[in-house]
């Protein structure tokens, strides 16, 4: 048995990413450090993080002043500074990436919240900031709303690897699988080699738990009380089956015969909200092969120090899942309506935290001129 928690995590087959970054990470050597100390093979940020990172520290202050001097505007600006602090995680993780052949040693970055219903937008885009990193281990952020499936499949069909993120359904997450296999479809007509295309299809957990916990405590009875913390983890089991079966169809074998790669499972929002809850459940409770798990810092060492792996714990549990969702149905919380609001609410919550993001570098600029 491996020494550690995360080492005996990423013995089952899941791959710990980090998901954080800053300037300050990346010039200290803590990030490298996360390598060794913490089995973190990869990196996953969003707008809220670029905005945090910015808000504090001065690590960013020179590149800022240089911008000014440019006349560059706040979207250059931003755009200067997160590629360039994608581009060196890449460089951080580019062993990782070498060694597992292209399955991890990834940095994720993406695109424009406000383009989330704009498949042209998000298609551009995408491409934009593949080609500014500039780092074949980067992987492009897109949404999983409706217009965001119809970019997955164009951004795959031209060889950029991509983090599809804010999935909350299973239906939702069958579309992506779907857009997924269609963009490697199109790759492998135009002679792209597949094996250098990689995705991860990003599944929130404990956002779902927040939203209907809130509607059981209002519900009140006993039977709804004892699933109080028990939908994010039933949903995100069932997502995994839903990625077993897809795969082992004869389209995707197919796919995976050419040289595809399966898109993986990513567990996002595996922090946990309830303080009353076990800090590591959400790694604990999903913890299987061809997964990946990205971690707040929070969550990475409450697992190092004392997450208690009982090997496998999603394979053989879809019946309980299913069951979990049935009774939810029966007491009159609605899978559909909490999973679209769920996305609704993913999208405006970085779109606020994007202006946030602006604002502050706008500020930074116009303090350096």
């Amino acid at each position: 048995m491996s020494s550690t928690p995360t080492a005996q995590l990423s013995d089952l087959g899941v791959s710990i990413w980090l998901d954080d970054l800053s300037r300050d990470r990346i010039t200290s050597g803590g990030l490298a450090a996360l390598i060794t100390d913490r089995n973190v093979v990869g990196v996953t940020t969003n707008p809220t993080i670029f905005a945090a990172a910015l808000a504090t520290g001065t690590t960013y202050d020179e590149q800022v002043r240089q911008l000014a001097q440019q006349n560059a505007d706040v979207t250059r600006a931003v755009f200067e500074i997160t590629t360039d602090d994608v581009a060196a995680a890449c460089d951080i993780f580019d062993g990782v990436y070498a060694a597992t052949k292209g399955v991890d040693g990834r940095v994720s970055i993406e695109v424009e919240p406000s383009l989330a219903h704009d498949a042209v937008g998000t298609i551009a885009e995408a491409q934009q900031l593949w080609k500014k990193v500039g780092r074949p281990n980067v992987m492009i952020k897109i949404p999983a709303t409706l217009a965001g499936l119809d970019a997955i499949t164009e951004t795959i069909a031209a060889g950029i690897s991509v983090n599809v993120t804010l999935i909350f359904s299973l239906d939702r997450h069958r579309a992506v699988i779907d857009a997924y296999l269609s963009g490697l479809e199109k790759a492998h007509a135009a002679g792209i080699d597949l094996s250098t295309i990689h995705s991860v299809a990003s599944f929130f957990v404990s956002r779902v738990d927040t939203e209907i916990d809130k509607r059981l405590v209002s519900i009140g009875t006993p039977e709804a009380l004892r699933l109080k913390s028990k939908a994010g983890i039933a949903n995100a089991r069932l997502a995994y089956e839903v990625f077993e079966q897809a795969f082992a169809s004869e389209r995707a074998a197919a796919l995976l015969a050419a040289g595809a790669n399966a898109q993986r499972p990513l567990w996002a929002s595996t922090g946990v909200k309830d303080p009353s809850l076990p800090d590591t459940l959400y790694v604990t409770e999903l913890a299987v092969a061809h997964t990946v798990n990205t971690m707040p810092e929070k969550t990475l060492e409450a697992t190092f120090d004392h997450a208690q792996l009982e090997g496998d714990t999603v394979s053989g549990s879809y019946d309980a899942a299913r069951a979990v969702l049935a009774q939810l149905e029966s007491l009159g919380v609605s899978y559909d309506e909490v999973t679209a609001l769920l996305e609704k609410e993913g999208v405006e919550k970085f779109v606020v935290s994007w202006n946030e993001l602006l604002d502050t570098v706008s500020a930074a600029l116009e303090a350096a001129r």
